[in-house]
């Protein structure tokens, strides 16, 4: 394993981090306003603090708070469900918001300043390594302080990962610097010895952090969640190395492994959770057997006693009044939709697509004609993700359900393509009325590990059939689906998304995971990292405007629709046939929009962070 010279963000104006420092030591911000928390920090006194155990729990708490490392949904947001409309904002191909999203649109400017590269933007790396500096100095042994020291390498690890997808290289630190540190005007660590550097932070914190295995849930970062992090991060990596270096893109890693041995990390740490599973019984699946088992997973107020949610955050309207809002609009849509593209993906209940030739329907699949025949025969988990008027989704329990989409509501809080998100969806209407939502925030569940397993072992050339039975298929079994996934007896679908042929061609089996992985995870945050470590812009966004549902099966609306509704040759809901830039679908610009820009003064402050990211 390589060993790394570490770098910090160049602020070369000394009184910005003369301000950051300062701010540190005269105190951390108060944040209280969440479950997650634990109190606030208002002052250190470095001759005072740093004394027991306690002290490191407090000033690790703050971590925990309103930070954007573990995003909170809370009463300050009125325009997303949660997590569930995080696609929708962040510009995905399967779940869209009103306005089209004009980066991946190409529509980015380069900024002068600011830009997720200005001195707040690192205060929390500041605050992180200002703990790995001083936690030494509390005399206790480490077994009782190991846990702390844990959960900062994990949050430090979040924010570099956070960091790294929007800038690819950046300047790394695990220091603790001052204003005449040299290390202040070095250049930027290349992307994957950064995420070699994040790896061994969390073999640390996996060593650290304790295991909940069978033990009640504390509201802290455990062994398994950091272990679901690294398997993440390295998944992402690992595929961004291997199918940019296959395509040739201006992002491409130099003189690297083309992900390998990110993809056997990922494939490591999801190994793990798995024979915790296979041992322990944690984490394992929920609701296996049940009905509706895929919906209620997401519309609990207390994971506490679950076993696939490894990480959530809990709300409530009690003496602390933590809420979220995402109740107000849940039931009208919240200004998103769903789009065709993501309702075709899902096979039939005989694990075939709906089309399994050109022209030649899967004769399971019933069409798209309406809401209720669109889910007919198809995997449970969409008749579970999408509104439909079957007299049993509800819309507010015990007794009042679905009955169409609202294509037309005030406040752009609307359906926009037809297909309503239900996953998600709050039915509990006495907190709509009281507007304090306690729906808790999933952030890290077993069954993601799960599709990174399979996905990277499929990229490494080594899955197997046993290794799709207990991840794929294991998936499919909890949904209710009858279809598996037999890797020598894959039905071709016409309509794969990703290339056949070519030096990134997407193998059968390759195509099937990532389509279980999109279903699994939908609307659930991922598809626009997924999207970008694919390097497959080019095949889902360049070019293509989102479609919905068909409009015929509201014939008030089509006969007099207001100016926000169209319908293309087709019949089909077109959402942004009213924005002129969209004429011709999303014109992502491929040799630049991958990654953000630094802003201008930042190289100008510091010429070693150049060259600029490819394209600005």
């Amino acid at each position: 394993m390589k060993l790394f010279k570490h770098y910090i963000y160049s602020m070369k104006p000394y009184k910005y981090l003369i301000i950051a420092i300062a701010g540190l030591l005269t105190g951390l911000a108060g944040c209280n306003d969440d479950f997650l928390e634990r109190g606030p920090l208002s002052k250190i006194n470095d001759a005072l603090f740093w004394k027991t155990p306690s002290d490191l729990e407090i000033y690790i708490n703050n971590l925990y708070s309103k930070n954007g490392l573990l995003p909170n949904y809370n009463s300050s947001y009125y325009n997303v469900i949660g997590p569930y409309t995080d696609d929708a904002f962040d510009g995905s191909d399967l779940l869209i918001q009103i306005n089209y999203n004009k980066r991946i649109n190409g529509e980015n400017t380069l900024p002068t300043s600011g830009g997720g590269w200005q001195t707040s933007d690192w205060e929390l790396l500041r605050n992180i390594n200002y703990f790995m500096a001083h936690y030494q100095q509390v005399d206790a042994e480490f077994s009782r302080i190991a846990q702390y020291v844990g959960e900062a390498l994990f949050f430090r690890s979040v924010f570099y990962f956070n960091k790294l997808k929007r800038f690819g290289a950046v300047p790394w630190t695990s220091t603790l610097l001052d204003p005449s540190s040299d290390e202040l005007f070095e250049n930027r660590l290349p992307r994957n010895d950064v995420v070699d550097s994040i790896m061994l932070d969390l073999d640390r914190a996996i060593e650290y952090l304790p295991a909940r295995g069978s033990g009640s849930w504390t509201g802290r970062i455990t062994k398994e969640t950091a272990l679901a992090l690294q398997a993440r991060i390295a998944l992402y990596e690992g595929t961004w190395e291997k199918y940019h270096g296959l395509k040739g893109t201006p992002f491409q890693v130099q003189n690297g492994d083309r992900g390998t041995h990110f993809l056997e990390k990922a494939v490591a740490a999801a190994d793990s959770l798995m024979l915790r599973s296979a041992t322990t019984g944690y984490p394992a699946l929920d609701n296996i057997g049940q009905p509706d088992a895929y919906w209620n997973l997401f519309n609990q107020k207390d994971y506490s006693t679950s076993k696939e949610v490894l990480f959530w955050r809990k709300y409530s309207t009690a003496a602390d009044q933590l809420f979220n809002r995402w109740i107000n609009i849940s039931y009208t849509g919240a200004g998103v939709g769903i789009t065709k593209r993501l309702v075709d993906l899902y096979l039939c209940t005989d694990g075939k697509p709906i089309y399994t030739a050109p022209g030649v329907k899967n004769p399971l699949y019933q069409g798209d004609d309406s809401l209720t025949t669109v889910v007919r025969n198809r995997d449970p988990r969409l008749n579970q993700t999408i509104c439909v008027p079957d007299g049993k989704h509800y819309r507010w329990k015990p007794d009042t359900y679905f009955e169409n989409p609202m294509l037309v509501a005030v406040l752009d809080t609307r359906c926009v393509t037809g297909y309503q998100m239900y996953k998600g969806h709050s039915a509990d209407k006495t907190e709509y009325d009281n507007r304090k939502g306690t729906n808790g925030c999933i952030y890290f569940r077993y069954a993601e590990a799960l599709l990174i397993y399979a996905e990277a072992k499929a990229e490494l050339g080594t899955i197997t059939q046993e290794d799709i039975d207990k991840t794929v298929n294991a998936l499919r079994e909890r949904a209710g689906m009858t279809g598996m996934l037999n890797k020598d007896n894959i039905t071709p679908d016409p309509n794969w998304l990703f290339a056949t042929t070519g030096p990134a061609a997407v193998s059968p089996l390759l195509q099937e995971i990532r389509r279980e992985r999109t279903v699994e995870l939908a609307c659930e945050g991922f598809r626009v990292d997924d999207i970008f470590r694919w390097a497959a812009v080019d095949e889902l966004l360049t070019g293509y405007r989102p479609k919905g549902a068909r409009l015929s099966q509201w014939p008030d609306i089509q006969a007099s629709p207001p100016d926000y509704i169209a319908e293309d040759q087709d019949g089909y809901i077109d959402p942004y046939a009213q924005f002129p830039p969209m004429e011709n679908g999303y014109q992502f610009k491929i040799g630049r929009d991958y990654l953000y820009p630094i802003p201008t003064n930042e190289l100008t402050l510091n010429p070693s962070l150049r060259p600029q990211n490819p394209g600005w």
